[in-house]
């Protein structure tokens, strides 16, 4: 078996295997209802990726409190009244062969104060996002409200759940020694500051099932990150074992660290040296063509993540198995395109603030 097929399954130490090698990326698409609840619209382009060939279907990331909402038409999944859409749509993805997982979510300081109807909240105060910094007591419940999106998931009869620790939202602003500016255990050091994703991940494995697949999100640069601490955030990750999988979102995976010191390589290839253990890791960052989905597994990941093949190509997997030297279709693309690709007007409309996406 190549290192590079695409088409080997890919098993996890909890949890069933993927079928293939593409997890489909967790897309914002503004399709679910203002309360939060799964729409029609949602639930067909989600379950149209199933059919299409994905490994692995992801959800949007869902908000795990109110208060986290990051956009309108955002999927929830912080009370029970989510959990109706939720199980039909699990059922539904697991009926065509491809793991169904939840992205749990919490926007922090980048909530729209217009959306949620008050301050957003962040780790310390933040002038440029007008935002108020969380008390203790409202990070011990924010990591309780994590944890129980978790439950709700699994009781909703999803594989696993995806934590959003990446690009600026919450999780990532606490893992920030620029914006996380806390005194209390919740600050100051690397492990201070990542002990509300450890102790998420500690409350999820000890309340969910022994086989619930869970894996993170993370985002190595930017939002006042450092890349020495989340290559050695990610290698405690690792060695801990406590995830299944790590999914690192990096832009572009032939991309060069912004970091001057990094720069002698690849920003993919400092994480791919790391001892992962049990830990799968999987890369995010124009992958488009089937060559650049088996360059990423040359070069180590054990899986690629799929978003604008994706909105493109509902069945980019079974496109690449027919044709393996498949590309997508040139951009922009028609309405009329993405309308038959499964996707909403309201997603179409949310897709023309791409630059050159829709003609």
């Amino acid at each position: 078996m190549s290192k590079s097929d695409l088409f080997a399954p890919l098993t996890f130490k909890r949890g069933p295997a993927m079928k293939n090698r593409f997890m489909l990326a967790p897309l914002t698409n503004q399709q679910s209802h203002v309360d939060g609840r799964l729409s029609d619209e949602e639930f067909h382009w989600l379950t149209l990726r199933a059919k299409g060939g994905f490994g692995l279907t992801m959800t949007c990331a869902a908000h795990v409190q109110a208060i986290g909402q990051g956009f309108s038409g955002q999927l929830g999944i912080f009370s029970d009244i989510h959990l109706e859409g939720l199980t039909r749509l699990a059922s539904a993805i697991r009926a065509e062969d491809s793991l169904a997982v939840v992205q749990l979510h919490h926007a922090g300081m980048r909530s729209p104060k217009d959306l949620i109807g008050e301050a957003p909240v962040c780790p310390s105060d933040n002038e440029e996002f007008s935002a108020r910094a969380l008390t203790t007591a409202e990070v011990e419940q924010l990591i309780e409200d994590f944890i129980a999106g978790a439950e709700r998931a699994e009781k909703a009869g999803f594989d696993g759940v995806e934590l959003h620790g990446a690009h600026g939202y919450i999780l990532c602003q606490f893992l920030s020694g620029e914006i996380n500016q806390r005194t209390d255990r919740f600050g100051g050091s690397l492990t201070n500051r990542a002990s509300v994703i450890m102790e998420i991940i500690a409350g999820i494995r000890a309340r969910c099932r022994a086989d619930f697949n869970l894996g993170l999100r993370l985002s190595p640069e930017r939002f006042g990150l450092q890349l020495a601490e989340i290559l050695e955030l990610t290698q405690t990750l690792m060695t801990a074992g406590d995830l299944d999988y790590i999914d690192l979102s990096l832009w572009d995976v032939n991309k060069l660290p912004e970091e001057e010191a990094f720069k002698s390589r690849s920003l993919m290839a400092w994480f791919m040296d790391l001892d992962r253990g049990s830990v799968r890791v999987g890369v995010a960052g124009k992958v488009l063509s089937a060559q650049s989905a088996r360059d990423c597994l040359d070069k180590g990941a054990d899986f690629v993540l799929i978003g604008r093949g994706a909105i493109l190509h509902h069945d980019y997997p079974k496109q690449i198995q027919a044709h393996p030297d498949f590309t997508p279709i040139a951009l922009p693309v028609t309405e009329a395109h993405l309308l038959n690709e499964g996707l909403s007007p309201a997603f179409v409309t949310y897709m023309r603030n791409w630059k050159g996406f829709v003609a």
